[in-house]
């Protein structure tokens, strides 16, 4: 109980911002969820805690709330959406209406607005909503709301065709989209080149100019704003209600390119977008799961490559069959790993796939992807200059 009472303390922390220099995001309370759930004591977690907070793995500190620059209420928080903006008046009012409504009826009124914009801030907010939900944290879902309104930056699912592929699995949809970049790697790649070196949504305020600094958030958002039809066949699969052959396909993935920074965020983000859709009615499930394959899609794309369909399907005939007998030693050493690491996002992987792991009977692919650690980027020359307004 104890232990509870201090990861719960630290959850409803609001000493700090919800980003740090400009975009990068506050993950402090990520990591409290993931070291918690790795076996960590609440004293180690509270410490890393504090040490992330006044040096994160970017090398800088935390910082303390920026002022709000509007009032938000029910007539005007769809203006401000992705304006980077009122972050702590956005809290205010989500947590008023779910004083009002409570935490499920407000997910079911404006879930399915902010999922559209589940990719912003590099998917940080959907996985602070997502991963609080999994925490059963009222605040820090409060703040998860507010973060996703803050850093929306739109998929398009309105865009998505209906029926679209006939795809029967994710695994069939990801070899079928390899199979269109092997055919036309060439333009698919200079069509991305293109639309990056393309600004203009920025000076007509489509795109908020700190994502241009950012770079990887501006190539997210203007590669799902400009979008492809690749992105838009709906799969037949989507229709399965079915999670872990997408955890099956994404996993898969990373393991094309282990340790990939960009990659692995798909992991824990689907975690985070599984957890918000198994709160909202039946009927608004379907659609989390179509904003994830497009902003999915968009995000890969946005980096001017896809694995070839040769590499995706040797990796699927190693691990599609394979389960594992007994690996808790092989688990321990993983988890062991994971809570030495300064860069967060790795206990994070192993936190989400050690679940998988367990609920799919041991498909060892789970295993395999979880200790594929990543690195903290480099941060790009924009940052040379400051944040912008």
């Amino acid at each position: 109980m104890q232990d509870r009472h201090v990861i719960d303390e630290l959850l409803d922390d609001r000493t700090y911002h919800i980003e740090f220099n400009g975009h990068l995001t506050n993950h402090a309370k990520h990591a409290v969820i993931a070291l918690a759930g790795l076996g960590v004591p609440a004293a180690e977690v509270r410490a890393y805690y504090d040490a992330y907070a006044k040096l994160t793995s970017y090398g800088f500190g935390l910082e303390p709330p920026k002022p709000d620059l509007h009032h938000i209420n029910e007539h005007n928080w769809h203006t401000h959406l992705g304006g980077r903006t009122s972050f702590w008046s956005y809290c205010d009012f989500f947590d008023r209406r779910e004083r009002e409504l409570g935490l499920d009826e407000l997910l079911a009124r404006y879930g399915p607005a902010l999922l559209p914009g589940w990719t912003g801030s590099f998917t940080h907010a959907t996985i602070h909503l997502g991963w609080a939900l999994d925490a059963g944290h009222r605040w820090m879902a409060i703040e998860g709301l507010a973060y996703m309104a803050y850093s929306y930056a739109t998929c398009h699912p309105e865009r998505a065709v209906t029926p679209g592929a006939a795809d029967p699995t994710p695994m069939d949809s990801l070899l079928r989209l390899a199979g269109a970049w092997d055919e036309d790697r060439d333009g698919l790649a200079h069509w991305v080149s293109g639309i990056l070196a393309d600004t203009s949504p920025v000076e007509r305020g489509e795109i908020h100019p700190e994502l241009v600094r950012s770079g990887l958030q501006f190539r997210i958002a203007r590669t799902l704003g400009e979008g492809h039809p690749l992105f838009y066949d709906t799969p037949a699969w989507i229709e399965d209600n079915d999670w872990e052959p997408l955890y099956y396909a994404v996993s898969l993935l990373y393991l094309s390119r282990p340790g990939d920074f960009v990659l692995l965020h798909l992991v824990t983000s689907l975690h985070a977008v599984e957890q918000i859709a198994l709160r909202l009615p039946a009927d608004q499930r379907r659609q989390a799961i179509v904003c994830f394959w497009i902003g999915l899609l968009g995000t890969v794309f946005s980096g001017g490559d896809f694995p070839s369909r040769a590499k995706l399907a040797a990796l699927n005939r190693l691990f599609a069959a394979d389960v594992d007998d007994e690996q808790e030693q092989g688990w321990r050493v993983i988890v062991g790993r994971a809570v030495l690491e300064r860069e967060e996002h790795n206990p994070k992987l192993v936190y989400v796939l050690r679940q998988v792991w367990e609920r799919s009977g041991r498909r060892s692919i789970y295993r395999v992807a979880a200790a594929q650690f990543t690195a903290t980027p480099e941060l790009p020359p924009t940052f040379d200059e400051p944040p912008a307004a």
